[in-house]
């Protein structure tokens, strides 16, 4: 049959076998010729069911007044306990400790995006600008170290530093000045926070902006080189162009976590003392969680933190979308 014997409006009989849906009997002759990649996909499935599915039924917490001993176990005890409605979230937004609480997270939260988010490219480019191959190894070995270490660890190293009777504290005395205690006083608190985070993280956040400084075509520099162009212009006009979708990328993903100051860090460094500049979201959930067992109002601060977190994300994405043209989706 020719195409012009087909009616208007119709395909040919061979393409339209060719965009038919394959029937069940294709898809189980698919799936016993590829039964092994299935099987590899089981142990993700499961851990996707048990610690991400099945503790939704935990958010229902938010919308009631949890009784433990409602029910037989936890599970019939959170179904049989009374909804309550919006009762939690009026109380977390009229509670005065709470807004302190917000704002504290915020502003150490935007200290660290401010201070710290710059220093992991800035350390991958210098790392990507050395030429001596063993001592970038090396370099690159001693700023990813610190990112294996627990909080608990570095506590331990930092306040031996920073401590009353700590290192810098004793060389302040034998220079003639006081001594500064950093983890009690307010107006130093949050400024250890982000050095130490800064410690930490800077070296294992700079793997993706080298990663990414991979990607770029070598010809760039060789033809900027041709043309005269020194190291800093080569930077400048190529390898911070080239890493830009990364830089959007992780800028996204940390604006989405501006709610997440830090808990391990918080709860490991912080004291009574510092409660007013520290106690961040996530340390005040679980005080409120574990310490009052008033659950169902610890619940209702996570889910906010979570909304917050993922109106914040797409957001960033559609700016970044709409004013420079980039997206992570």
């Amino acid at each position: 049959m020719k195409e012009s014997d087909v009616e208007p409006g119709r395909l040919p009989p061979s393409m339209a076998a060719g965009r038919r849906k394959p029937d069940g009997q294709g898809f189980w002759r698919y799936f016993r010729m590829n039964y092994d990649l299935y099987l590899m996909c089981v142990p993700g499935l499961i851990f996707l069911i048990v610690y991400k599915f099945a503790p939704l039924l935990g958010l229902s917490l938010a919308f009631k007044d949890f009784n433990l001993f409602a029910g037989n176990n936890i599970i019939d005890s959170i179904i049989k306990s009374p909804w309550v409605g919006m009762k939690h979230f009026n109380r977390i937004f009229e509670d005065e400790a709470f807004l302190k609480v917000i704002g504290n997270t915020l502003i150490i939260s935007l200290y660290k995006l401010v201070f710290l988010f710059p220093i992991p490219i800035i350390v991958a480019i210098s790392l990507n600008e050395l030429r001596i191959r063993l001592m970038k190894r090396w370099v690159q070995t001693i700023v990813y170290l610190p990112h294996f270490l627990s909080w608990v660890i570095i506590f331990g190293l930092f306040y031996s530093l920073f401590g009353s009777y700590g290192m810098i504290n004793k060389l302040l005395e034998a220079a003639g000045g006081e001594s500064i205690s950093f983890f009690s006083d307010s107006s130093w608190f949050r400024s250890l926070l982000v050095f130490t985070e800064g410690w930490k993280e800077t070296g294992w956040n700079t793997i993706l902006f080298l990663a990414a400084m991979t990607a770029i075509d070598p010809q760039q520099h060789e033809a900027a080189v041709m043309d005269g162009a020194g190291r800093f212009k080569r930077i400048w006009h190529i390898t911070i162009p080239g890493i830009v979708p990364v830089i959007l990328l992780v800028l996204i993903l940390r604006l989405g976590q501006i709610l997440n100051a830090g808990f391990e860090q918080v709860l490991v460094m912080y004291n009574p003392a510092v409660y007013d500049v520290a106690d961040i979201i996530q340390t005040f959930v679980y005080r409120i969680g574990l310490g009052k067992m008033d659950f169902s109002l610890s619940t209702a601060l996570g889910l906010f933190e979570s909304v917050v977190a993922f109106i914040l994300v797409y957001s960033s994405n559609q700016l970044g979308k709409r004013y420079l043209g980039k997206s992570i989706w």
